[in-house]
């Protein structure tokens, strides 16, 4: 047999060998005459509790401050039947309002950084923004509650 003859027929082995294997197989790449590695891949962090910026601090204090203002409203939705009185000026009711807001706005940051990133909010400094970020999904999954109660029967709890 000459030596290009035997050249030849070792690269077809190879190639019949290579055709044998799956090309991709628990994360590593494979192909004719390579030998088999690692595919690296970066898990995406999330952010450290000291990075969640001025933005993420004024949402945990706001957050903080709304939940009890929800879950005030909540309890007398559940027990009157009607929300919040107005207040004088319209205060009380602004700031139910904006409580709301606050909290229904945690939760969707929420929800998108769990989308993206795989995780939920970081906790922020001394646990603020993770504690406005549970208060927030506790206001709101007993708003869900409530308002589900008040639709089957309308007259106060």
């Amino acid at each position: 047999m000459s030596l290009a003859r035997s050249t030849r027929l070792s690269s077809l082995q190879l190639n019949a060998a290579a055709l044998r294997q799956p090309a991709f197989s628990a994360g590593r790449v494979a192909g004719p005459m390579r030998q088999h590695r690692r595919v690296l891949v970066a898990p995406v962090k999330a952010q450290e509790s000291s990075e969640i910026g001025t933005v993420g601090i004024a949402a945990a204090v706001a957050g903080l401050i709304a939940a009890p203002i929800v879950g005030f409203s909540e309890y007398t939705l559940a027990t009157t039947g009607s929300g919040l009185p107005p207040g004088p000026g319209g205060a009380y009711g602004a700031a139910e309002g904006v409580s709301y807001l606050v909290v229904v706005g945690i939760v969707a940051w929420s929800i998108y950084a769990k989308v993206k990133t795989g995780s939920g909010l970081p906790s922020g400094p001394g646990g603020l923004l993770g504690a406005a970020e549970g208060l927030s999904f506790l206001g709101v999954t007993s708003g869900l509650i409530i308002a589900a109660l008040q639709a089957v029967n309308p007259s106060p709890l």
